[in-house]
């Protein structure tokens, strides 16, 4: 650490706490000379993000040797920089005493192992009930990071791993390597039909044009890309380990569908039911009452923010979906026997 930035810490240590406001102050070093004055204090304050320093730029919070500057200004070295830092708070979310399913935990971040029908966010018709109302009541401070620490999130209906970063160092550090696409994200699902091998779907994703609510494969979409492999093979499905590349809403759930392989259960992206011909009355029961998508986060690795170590968690997967794989796998028993 650089005794500038000792001092800039030493300074504004007694105004850590819970309160939206934070008084921050560093000098410009020397070797900073010429820099914008957005990437100056990038560099001085790491713990946050460059798009928040700019935000508080433009909002007249920062001032360098007293006076107002713009974000591209070109810093001299030797300035006195002033931040009267406004931190928002999750107004709108209630902390509640909702348990978490905690997988590992320091005082950088933490990892969850999110259940079915366990909402992430709050959002029209789930203000109470969800994953960051329990965070707020578990880690308070979170009230003060951006959406509580939630990095990335997963469908209601889809279960396993998340992390949520607990500092605003860690929040940037993650949501970093998030964008830089450096998160090892990897889901296992059960989709409809037989894949020969696996593959990549490289298909660009928005917002329907008719459907609003829902997400399609469009020409003018966000880049989106897949990459999957067989797990196992049944007589009408497949189990397969999907790893990300990109993080679109919905993204496992449309491309599967793009490729004719929706995934089992699926009630927006599945279409209707189909039953393979022949299945045992076992495993026609199974598909007609899955009735949410069989979609697992089942590892997650990243680098940690504070100490560099390159980290891996696994979640196994779900009781429902593990009575599914195990009906199908006695329906090509089954099938087996009939034909011997």
């Amino acid at each position: 650490m650089s005794p500038n930035r000792r001092q800039a810490e030493d300074q504004t240590s007694t105004a850590e706490t819970k309160s939206s406001h934070r008084r921050l102050t560093s000098i410009v070093p020397d070797d900073m000379t010429g820099l914008r004055l957005d990437q100056a204090l990038s560099q001085l304050f790491p713990e946050y993000s460059r798009a928040r320093l700019q935000s508080w730029i433009g909002r007249d919070l920062v001032r360098v040797n007293g006076a107002q500057r713009r974000q591209r200004d070109r810093v001299q070295g030797g300035e006195h920089i002033e931040i009267d830092a406004v931190l928002e708070t999750e107004e709108t979310a209630a902390a509640e005493d909702i348990p978490l399913n905690i997988v590992y935990e320091d005082e950088a971040l933490l990892v969850l192992d999110k259940p079915v029908g366990l909402v992430v966010h709050p959002g029209a018709g789930n203000r109470q009930g969800t994953m960051l109302n329990a965070l707020l009541h578990h880690v308070p401070t979170l009230e003060t990071v951006p959406r509580a620490g939630i990095i990335h999130r997963i469908d209601k209906d889809t279960s396993g791993l998340l992390v949520v970063a607990k500092t605003l160092e860690a929040h940037t550090d993650l949501v970093d390597q998030l964008q830089q696409r450096l998160f090892h994200r990897v889901y296992q699902t059960v989709v409809w039909g037989v894949l020969p091998a696996g593959g990549e779907v490289d298909a660009p994703i928005g917002r329907h044009p008719q459907q609003r609510t829902r997400m399609a494969v469009t020409q003018g979409g966000r880049e989106a890309i897949t990459h999957y492999r067989v797990i196992e093979r049944f007589r009408g499905h497949s189990l397969l380990s999907v790893r990300l590349e990109t993080g679109r809403t919905h993204q496992i759930r449309v491309h599967m569908t793009h490729i004719n392989h929706p995934i089992v259960g699926d009630p927006v992206y599945g279409g209707r039911l189909r039953i393979p011909k022949g299945a045992t009355e076992a495993l026609r029961e199974q598909l007609a009452a899955f009735r949410r998508q069989a979609l697992h986060a089942a590892e997650l690795g990243l680098t940690h923010p504070l100490t560099g170590e390159e980290m891996l968690w696994q979640s196994p997967l779900p009781e429902d979906m593990r009575s599914l794989i195990e009906c199908m796998r006695e329906d090509c028993r089954q099938a087996t026997r009939g034909r011997a």
